[in-house]
């Protein structure tokens, strides 16, 4: 089966790196133009639009500040016009003890929600009014196997927010699949990637390869497959569904 996705124009968050990366290199083999947001790593984000071609181009947004994922949208939009599929890849995960101050870790807490879900929120509000008007588009949120089993308690947060991010989902899914929107959730388990080295630095990597049922870590190229198949509209029919890719450490 080959994906064919040349027409589409595809916006991935948090595509520099990790996850994101391989994701977007899934999409730009699949032939879509993508549009690589950053939120720091800006020279990466240029390399990697470079490296994959296709018309892709990096957009900078610092989604702690919900504002700028607005801003992040209308900037692509106003680019390259129409949106076809939005990926809410960016995330953060803060190991934040609860023995820590309480506003420090309040803070940690509200830093989580913004990226994770109230960016990703607003993304999502904006994709459902660009494609009602178009006549349709799809939606891929990256959750974690955490919103359903739970996470260590100095990641309650990114549980939490991952939680939060399925449910906003199923809502998409249930409330405007008649207009052509269709919305899924792939739930990654634990993946070898920048963000997770501070939890192998304070577990180690026996911690995490222990849980699995396989013998090698999850990469993030084991995650961007899926992804691209959801947004390729051969799945449409699975709208509102959660896809498990945690090499068999939680199983619902």
């Amino acid at each position: 089966m080959k994906i064919d996705l040349s027409d589409k124009t595809v916006l991935v968050t948090g595509a520099s790196r990790g996850i994101g990366a391989a994701i977007t290199r899934g999409f730009a083999e699949a032939g879509a133009r993508v549009a690589v947001h950053y939120g720091r790593q800006r020279e990466t984000a240029e390399a990697l639009a470079v490296e994959i071609g296709g018309g892709a181009e990096p957009f900078g947004a610092d989604l702690a500040q919900p504002a700028e994922a607005e801003a992040l949208w209308a900037a692509v939009q106003a680019r390259f016009g129409r949106i076809d599929v939005l990926v809410n890849n960016a995330g953060i995960a803060i190991g934040s003890p609860l023995e820590a101050d309480t506003s420090g870790w309040i803070a940690d807490w509200e830093r989580t929600q913004a990226v994770n879900l109230t960016s990703a929120a607003v993304l999502c509000r904006a994709a459902i009014a660009h494609f009602a008007a178009a006549g349709g588009g799809r939606i891929v949120n990256i959750a974690s196997r955490a919103a359903f089993r739970g996470d260590t308690p100095d990641y309650m947060a990114y549980a939490a927010s991952k939680a939060g991010l399925t449910a906003l989902t199923r809502s998409i899914a249930r409330g405007f699949g008649k207009q052509g929107i269709t919305a899924f959730v792939v739930a990654p388990g634990f993946t070898r990637t920048e963000m997770a080295q501070d939890f192998i630095d304070q577990y180690g990597e026996d911690y995490a390869l222990n849980d699995i049922a396989l013998p090698r870590l999850t990469e993030p190229a084991d995650v961007a497959p899926t992804v691209v198949f959801l947004a390729s509209g051969l799945a449409d029919h699975a709208t509102g569904t959660v896809v498990d890719i945690n090499a068999g450490s939680y199983v619902r």
